[in-house]
């Protein structure tokens, strides 16, 4: 195994696509870990959901930036979309697969990855990072590439009877993108699942750290 801060002596490329914790660790060692976060993405979809009426919470974001955080942006995406799809094929809930879940997923992994890479040596760098990725991952994932998915699959195929009330009783009837998102967040009540998940987050940065930079502390 290589030393702590070997990292930094591989190529620029490697060092933004691959985190610290993995390139300081064997092929094999590499190929485990991966093998666990791929796993764990998903018994996160599998079990990790619960669906109460129309409103589901879930620990995807917490499971998909820790994800992105330990392995890197690269790794991440990959381990993130391919659990969910697996999660899905096992336990699909009766519905058909949605690739923009996945991909909004996938997306959580790679955006936390990447801000990872920015060096911040100070001991509250991860505090700022993380904030950073709450902030790009709510209004890129949450409230971009899932809602916009959502939306267009409900336009075309029909918005149920509860979206169209909404739409009634707060934006007068307008089907509009911005109106869809305010639902999501606020009436299927996304915006809370988010801080549940943000906040399980910054509880486990002793955690992370004390898996993941055993050799490389992440700053």
């Amino acid at each position: 195994m290589q030393s702590q801060g070997s990292a930094a002596h591989f190529p620029a490329w490697k060092r933004v696509l691959f985190s610290d914790f993995m390139l300081s660790r064997g092929k094999a060692q590499r190929i485990a870990v991966v093998g666990v976060m791929t796993a764990l993405c998903i018994v996160s979809n599998m079990f990790l959901e619960i669906k109460f009426f129309d409103v589901q919470f879930s620990l995807t974001i917490f499971i998909s930036v820790l994800t992105g955080m330990l392995i890197g942006p690269l790794f991440g995406f990959c381990a993130v979309y391919l659990g969910d799809f697996l999660g899905y094929v096992y336990n699909s809930w009766g519905y058909m697969y949605m690739p923009w879940v996945g991909l909004s997923s996938a997306l959580f992994a790679l955006i936390a990855g990447l801000v990872m890479g920015v060096r911040i040596e100070k001991k509250w760098g991860i505090y700022l990072k993380l904030a950073l990725i709450c902030v790009i991952t709510f209004f890129v994932c949450t409230a971009g590439v899932n809602s916009a998915g959502f939306y267009f699959y409900n336009k075309y195929s029909g918005f149920s009877t509860a979206v169209i009330e909404y739409f009634e009783s707060h934006f007068g009837g307008t089907a509009s993108y911005f109106a869809y998102v305010c639902y999501r967040l606020f009436f299927k009540l996304q915006v809370l699942n988010s801080l549940v998940n943000y906040a399980l987050l910054f509880a486990a940065v002793p955690l992370i750290n004390a898996v993941g930079a055993k050799n490389v502390p992440l700053r």
